[in-house]
């Protein structure tokens, strides 16, 4: 990875690309965003993009090509079968991971599915260092439970840890012990906890629960969706990493697991996914399902041009200094917010700058929903989209209870080669305008509820008039800025 010292004593990213294509951004005044969140019913999943200026909700599909990615696309080969297309992605990934087997999918979680639907049953279990919502729920929807054993560091806010997402080892036993080997269906690892801070796990975390998965014979499978933050934490953090190749501590990674799985959207950076493994029993389960729910074996439900993206994305996930990118950067946002008194996630970890919306809005109780409130709140102060990663994002329990979160944070998701150090630091200034004005920010309500994933499409009410009074404040301290 690049090492750049500024001599004047500065520390702040340095990009290693330059910008060929641009797209116009919009910043439409804060009388505009108030209304535009307001018709989104307070989730900034039902936002337009056209009211959105810098567009934090996630990295998923939004990250920047390169010009060797865009270039690839015109080579696609629309066959439905027999495709040469699938030949380089299918080679690309075997080259990355060292599987022998690789089935495609459209994403990630068509991917989380199948797997659940096979090997999940009524009564069964499956430990994790942290749960995601689409894994969560596909889980539950087959009869199982999730048990999160993700190491006690982890779910604390500020911390030096340098892998919070490891899974706790003595959890797992325990788990095991509890449940019987023969009812835990899987043991999932997920590379960057997602929900708690996007906090990686080690290499030696990994290679300790194979081998207890191996002695209790029960399948260990990855997601590596955020593998290429975590690669730069292994390298970056992990001794025994430091003097490694990215690609031999991917094999060690694979070679730890019994299956992987992914969303393109995140690696490779195209729209896809894949699910791999050297397990033949395996691999003849899962692709029985591809054909039925996907597509045929050769696109798994993927456009051409996107595998032939994603060939080109996974051999570039092996560059220093593409992975470095999103990292540097969250780690420039965290530390100047950090020092300037906002709570945020410590220490960095991949995907984005994660701000604790309890400590924020300590005024706001869970049940009223600090983060999503401090997202509507953030849209209206910026006209920045961030992701609310909270009790809403959780899900009722079986008699309607609402199940609190162990955080409730708002995500400024960095995709990858997107933003520029000026629209980073527009975003850290109206965190700091909103911090000092949080008081003025009360909590929301449903009045839409799905009664799955309802974080994606639920609609919601501020339980009073706060917002107008944030706008009022806005406009005393701005003037006629946008």
């Amino acid at each position: 990875m690049a090492n750049v010292k500024f001599y004047a004593g500065e520390s702040f990213p340095l990009e290693m690309h330059k910008v060929r294509i641009i797209q116009k951004l919009n910043l439409v005044s804060v009388e505009d965003r108030l209304k535009a969140i307001k018709e989104a019913g307070n989730n900034t999943f039902l936002l337009q993009n056209r009211d959105v200026f810098m567009d934090m909700l996630t990295d998923s599909g939004v990250n920047a090509m390169s010009d060797r990615q865009l270039a690839s696309m015109m080579e696609a080969d629309d066959s439905y079968a027999g495709s040469e297309t699938f030949c380089r992605l299918e080679n690309s990934v075997k080259n990355f991971f060292g599987t022998k087997y690789f089935l495609p999918a459209h994403q990630g979680r068509a991917c989380e599915s199948i797997l659940s639907k096979i090997f999940v049953k009524d009564g069964s279990v499956v430990p994790m260092n942290y749960h995601f919502t689409t894994a969560k729920a596909h889980i539950t929807i087959n009869g199982g439970k999730v048990e999160e054993i993700i190491i006690d560091e982890g779910l604390k806010i500020k911390s030096s840890h340098p892998f919070k997402g490891n899974i706790d080892i003595g959890k797992l036993n325990a788990v095991i012990k509890n449940y019987g080997a023969s009812n835990v269906a899987y043991v999932r690892m997920e590379a960057g906890t997602n929900l708690v801070g996007g906090q990686p796990f080690s290499l030696e975390n990994l290679e300790e629960t194979s081998k207890v998965c191996r002695a209790a014979k029960i399948p260990l499978v990855l997601d590596a969706s955020l593998l290429a933050d975590n690669l730069y934490f292994n390298k970056l953090r992990e001794e025994a990493c430091k003097n490694m190749t990215l690609a031999q501590i991917t094999r060690r990674f694979a070679d730890a697991s019994d299956i992987i799985y992914f969303s393109a959207r995140k690696l490779g950076f195209g729209r896809g996914g894949g699910i791999c493994t050297n397990s033949e029993e395996y691999f003849l389960k899962i692709r029985e399902m591809i054909p039925l729910y996907e597509g045929f074996l050769t696109y798994g439900g993927m456009s051409v041009r996107e595998m032939e993206a994603i060939a080109v994305g996974l051999s570039e996930t092996l560059d220093e200094d593409m992975i470095s990118q999103g990292p540097i950067f969250i780690d420039y946002m965290v530390r100047e917010l950090d020092r300037k008194g906002v709570p945020v996630i410590t220490p960095a970890g991949g995907l984005g700058c994660h701000v604790d919306a309890k400590a924020f809005l300590d005024h706001i109780p869970q049940s009223q929903y600090p983060a999503g409130a401090l997202g509507s709140a953030y849209f209206i102060a910026s006209g920045i989209r961030g992701m609310e990663r909270g009790t809403l994002s959780e899900q009722r329990d079986e008699n309607g209870a609402e199940t609190f979160s162990n955080m409730e944070l708002l995500r400024l998701a960095l995709p990858r080669r997107v933003f520029t150090l000026s629209q980073v630091n527009y975003a850290i200034d109206r965190m700091l305008w909103l911090y000092e004005n949080r008081k003025l920010v009360e909590g929301l309500r449903f009045v839409e509820e799905p009664k799955i994933l309802r974080f994606f499409f639920g609609r919601l009410d501020p339980v009073s008039d706060w917002q107008n009074k944030l706008v009022a404040k806005f406009r005393a301290d701005f003037g006629d800025s946008l």
